[in-house]
């Protein structure tokens, strides 16, 4: 810039001033202007002031100015190549911003019950048939498609607690969960607004009342995926979403809270959130925690909701729900997923004229356990027979051990949610492995000329 201002002093004052016009243009074009360019530039700016130092003539001064002038236009040029790289940047710096931004969840919405009673038709719409018994309709609120679920609150939580819970929970996220969008409260319910996410549900694809013989999880890759699926989501719900809240629960773990997905038969955990907004929880210090249970041994009666076959030993005495009952409930799934079989089944007995029980877990340990030595047969016989026996003996013997370690009447002898997702995912390897031997061969020539 120095140079420019020298050579700015030999000149008229017309001259002098396009000359500091085009001088601001080159400063313009050398600070957006490539590394490479700038080097360019100050070998020109060198050779210039080599040619005023040897000239002073008026002739020497157009030269000096012809010079200047053929700098600007190459740095004119480096201006729109600087300026077109740089608007390409911002729009590719754009789009991946976008991107990001929709892939993560959004803040929570507090909706008003106006906005709920319009969206489903003052509660007098087709009511959803879901994984609650709970009254929930699907419908468009806030121009996106979504499913609000009514429960009631078993505990009244103060409005600061509901606040900062719903803003904790709405901001996990998992590919295996289906996302929190809001709420809205009034009176003793509350209104839970979840995504709505096309499917059905694992009951519904493990047993169809239509049709018994039928069910779309008809290979074994599609059942194993379901299962890795599921012990991740529910290993993040319980170690891995970093919220303020401890020892957070899921408590509706059953195969019709899991929507199914097509067509790669993906998992998704629904409600979650749901036990700590609706205060089925009590995560409190331990003082409160104390006094919490001495009420509660003073109490006759304790009133609870749960599901039965899912409902844990110590859920159905206490009432509590914590992750080792989530992990009871998880083995029934479990069970439930490989056997095809409902947690409980009552059939009738003609000789004895009552209803005989029969439990998933009590079939499941007859096959693992007994002592004869044809437990691969019992393991086959015990399967779900709509897999046409194509599955690894092998691989469903140890996910049926794991889930009987699931559902241990001593939570104490259950594993860990992190323990299970990772043998879990090491049978989904050993999985894909045996499907990749299973399949046909493509090497074989037939030939039907004569010998």
């Amino acid at each position: 810039m120095s140079d420019h201002l020298l050579l700015g002093l030999t000149l008229t004052p017309q001259i002098r001033t396009k000359n500091f016009v085009l001088m601001c243009k080159t400063k313009m074009g050398v600070n957006a202007s490539e590394p490479k360019r700038t080097r360019s530039r100050s070998r020109s700016s060198q050779s210039e002031r080599r040619h005023h130092h040897h000239h002073q003539t008026p002739s020497s001064t157009s030269t000096s100015g012809t010079t200047t002038t053929t700098t600007t236009s190459n740095s004119n040029r480096t201006v729109k190549t600087g300026a077109s790289s740089s608007s390409s940047s911002s729009v590719a710096s754009r789009t991946s911003l976008a991107s990001l931004r929709e892939s993560l969840p959004e803040n929570p919405h507090i909706y008003n019950v106006s906005e709920i009673r319009a969206a489903t038709n003052n509660f007098l719409a087709h009511r959803l048939s879901s994984s609650s018994s709970k009254a929930s309709w699907r419908c468009n609120l806030r121009g996106r498609e979504v499913v609000v679920f009514q429960r009631k609150f078993r505990r009244r939580i103060v409005t600061e607690e509901l606040r900062d819970r719903l803003s904790d929970i709405c901001r996990s996220h998992h590919g295996s969960i289906i996302n929190l969008l809001g709420a809205s409260v009034s009176g003793d319910h509350i209104y839970l607004v979840y995504e709505y996410v096309n499917g059905a549900s694992l009951a519904d694809c493990l047993r169809n009342p239509k049709n018994p013989n039928f069910t779309v999880l008809s290979n074994w890759t599609s059942r194993i995926q379901i299962a890795t699926d599921l012990a991740h989501g529910l290993d993040y719900i319980h170690n891995k979403t970093g919220l303020k809240i401890e020892n957070l629960v899921h408590n509706h773990i059953k195969s019709s809270a899991v929507i199914v997905t097509e067509p790669d038969f993906n998992a998704k955990i629904c409600h979650f959130g749901t036990a700590q907004l609706c205060g089925e929880t009590d995560e409190t210090t331990p003082e409160r925690d104390e006094s919490r249970n001495s009420r509660r041994s003073d109490s006759r009666a304790i009133r609870f909701e749960g599901v039965r076959g899912y409902m844990s030993p110590e859920f159905q005495n206490s009432g509590t729900a914590t992750q080792k009952s989530d992990v009871y409930a998880f083995g029934v799934m479990m069970l439930e997923l490989l056997s095809g079989e409902e947690p409980l089944k009552y059939r009738y007995d003609k000789s004895t004229g009552d209803f005989e029980r029969t439990s998933v877990i009590e079939t499941a340990r007859a096959a693992i356990e007994d002592g004869d030595g044809d437990r691969e047969g019992r393991v086959r016989r015990w399967m779900d027979g709509r897999l046409g026996d194509s599955f690894p003996v092998t691989v469903v013997e140890k996910l049926t051990r794991l889930a009987l370690d699931c559902v241990e009447e001593d939570q104490v002898n259950r594993p860990e949610m992190g323990r299970v997702a990772g043998k879990i995912s090491q049978l989904y390897l050993e999985s894909e492995k045996w499907s990749a031997n299973m399949k046909r061969p493509t090497d074989i020539t037939v030939s039907f000329a004569p010998r």
